[in-house]
């Protein structure tokens, strides 16, 4: 298993895969227990920590709180998400299909949660919503057009 994560500001990847773990370039073994609701403990490499889950988005880790997000890298969203983010935000296809419908064109002014462009993958219909509030820079696609996976399909400023 494979996600992005952002850890008090700070962006890398996490990745499990049966006992082993492996985050940003740190590769350990590692055990978890949950000892309570929201309390768990965990060994990584013979090292035992308490990690109590605060609140939605925060850990706190032998006391120390951290501010954490998770997302799923084959997601919509991914890292690139956040709301809050300044700047240019690319909208990628999540998965190679058909282009069905765009719903905006270049200077559109969008709203956060509207609809950009309806992809069509594996005989399901996606839309893909903007992440936040902006106006279209620029559309890369147009109705019919194929696509691949990762590919650039309109940028948000």
């Amino acid at each position: 298993m494979k996600r992005d994560v952002i850890v008090n500001g700070r962006a890398a990847e996490l990745e499990v895969n049966g006992s082993s773990l492996r985050y940003a370039d740190v590769e350990c073994n590692f055990d978890l227990v949950e000892t309570e609701a929201g309390v768990y403990t965990v060994l990584i490499d013979g090292r035992s920590f308490e990690a109590i889950v605060l609140a939605p988005g925060q850990v706190s880790v032998n006391g120390v709180p951290f501010d954490v997000e998770v997302f799923d890298p084959r997601g919509l969203r991914g890292r690139r998400g956040a709301a809050s983010s300044d700047g240019p935000q690319s909208i990628a296809a999540p998965m190679p299909g058909k282009i069905v419908r765009v719903l905006v064109a270049a200077g559109d002014e969008v709203a956060a949660g509207q609809g950009l462009v309806v992809v069509e993958a594996m005989k399901m219909q996606n839309e893909m919503k903007s992440p936040r509030a902006g106006r279209v820079a620029e559309v890369k696609i147009a109705a019919g057009a194929t696509v691949t996976a990762g590919e650039i399909l309109l940028v948000i400023t």
